[in-house]
């Protein structure tokens, strides 16, 4: 069955980078939170293409310049005649190669060259700044620790900022996506079904698939396939993070197991720690891109009327459910661990719910803004709102999973307090519910 799906918008993209590259050569950077399929992408992208593909491993320089040079022979033809021992040699003769001949190059996990050689990125700055001129590469950067590749291209003090022509980040499937890929798999799923293939995923790629190859296709299915001893939900939320964060994750992990159990003000958060976690929070904003700030649809950008939520449904799951648990997963106690998700699954996907319909209203209607709303004593609170400024009109969703529990008339009057921010401007009130998914 096939398991590439979507990412038109992304090869095409590619594709118009590497016609660009047969004139001017282009320097394109990919980044994205690991399992989101950059590299399924990008092998995509150069199928029958003069290409090479070159995965980074924490060799010595002299091991992988070695390795890649038997790659590149084989995938280029390129005969490189002695032993290149430097990486900054390898990478100079590949640029006075492209001079002569287009090809596409991929390093992948490219910000792990820092630990082969510490001085390549400076040297490869010099060779790319001398060469580009005369060349014909098309020469895309992966790399899945988003920190580091932030701070490789986009920190002017290193030595390839600016270099970039291209940034592509990758986000992760659509809700349309995933419902598609799932009815694959599964042409009878039930909402719940998607809901809970939502809540383990988000739409990333590679917890999808885990799932859909395991035949974990049904909320049960997939439920007992995570609280298993051999599944890699159970380890991946902190293998991820670890290679972010470092070693020193101790104050972030409560941090962000307080927003997971929905303390998302800085206040609620930092009497939970017992300290100012500011600093931290930010940490996890602008360098991790863990977390995320979210105020009320139409609050001045200074608002401190703020809440803190985790970007990734997975490690929102993650950080709910596994890492809250850590002492019956080192028992092996399983079963233990299934009975406390199916307890609290109900009340926890509510908010997943949330979630999925934003990102569904995003993709189908395309607003020009999209967001929640409270007052500032929250006595009236709104969960998705969409605005076109253009039609001066908005649209204002209640999300409940049944769709019984929902009261329009007690939305009619949040709405009435909302729009007091919007005069001139027309709404319409609507439910949201399971079924509408």
């Amino acid at each position: 069955m096939n398991a590439f799906y979507d990412r038109k918008t992304e090869l095409q993209v590619l594709s118009e980078i590497e016609s660009q590259s047969q004139k001017n050569a282009c320097f394109t950077v990919v980044t994205g939170r690991r399992r989101i399929g950059k590299t399924v992408l990008l092998k995509k992208s150069i199928e029958n293409k003069k290409s090479a593909y070159l995965f980074t491993t924490r060799n010595a320089e002299k091991e992988l310049c070695k390795k890649w040079q038997k790659t590149l022979q084989e995938s280029l033809g390129i005969k490189i005649f002695g032993q290149i021992d430097t990486l900054s040699d390898l990478f100079e003769q590949l640029m006075i190669f492209s001079q002569s001949t287009h090809f596409t190059l991929i390093i992948d996990e490219f910000q792990d060259l820092e630990f082969v050689n510490k001085a390549f990125f400076s040297q490869m700055q010099n060779i790319w700044d001398s060469n580009k001129e005369n060349s014909k590469i098309n020469l895309i950067v992966c790399g899945s620790v988003y920190s580091m590749m932030i701070k490789i291209f986009r920190e002017k003090k290193e030595p390839l900022f600016g270099r970039a022509t291209h940034f592509i980040h990758l986000k992760p499937f659509t809700p349309s996506v995933v419902k598609q890929i799932l009815h694959d798999y599964n042409p009878d799923y039930s909402s719940e079904d998607l809901l809970c293939l939502y809540m383990l995923s988000g739409g990333v790629a590679k917890y999808i698939f885990l799932l859909m190859f395991a035949g974990a296709t049904t909320k049960e299915k997939m439920l007992r396939s995570v609280a298993n001893m051999a599944s890699p939900f159970l380890t991946d939320g902190k293998d991820i993070l670890v290679s972010e964060i470092g070693k020193d994750y101790g104050i972030y992990f409560s941090i962000l197991s307080a927003i997971a159990e929905g303390l998302t003000s800085q206040s609620e958060i930092d009497s939970v720690i017992q300290k100012n976690t500011g600093a931290y929070l930010q940490n996890l904003h602008k360098i991790f891109g863990v977390i995320e700030p979210i105020r009320p649809i139409y609050s001045k950008p200074e608002s401190r009327n703020v809440r803190w939520q985790i970007v990734d449904d997975y490690l929102r799951f993650y950080f709910f459910f596994i890492y809250a648990h850590q002492d019956l997963i080192e028992l092996g106690n399983y079963d233990t661990l299934l009975e406390y998700i199916l307890r609290d699954y109900e009340t926890f996907t509510g908010r997943t719910l949330e979630h999925y319909f934003t990102a569904k209203l995003s993709e189908e209607k395309k607003p020009e803004k999209i967001g929640g709303w409270w007052d500032k004593k929250s006595q009236n609170e709104i969960d998705i709102i969409t605005v076109s400024d253009l039609k001066k009109s908005c649209h204002i969703y209640e999300v409940k999973r049944q769709a019984k529990k929902i009261d329009l008339q007690k939305v009619q009057a949040k709405a009435e307090a909302f729009m007091q921010n919007l005069p001139g401007y027309s709404h319409t009130v609507t439910g949201l519910c399971m079924e509408d998914m």
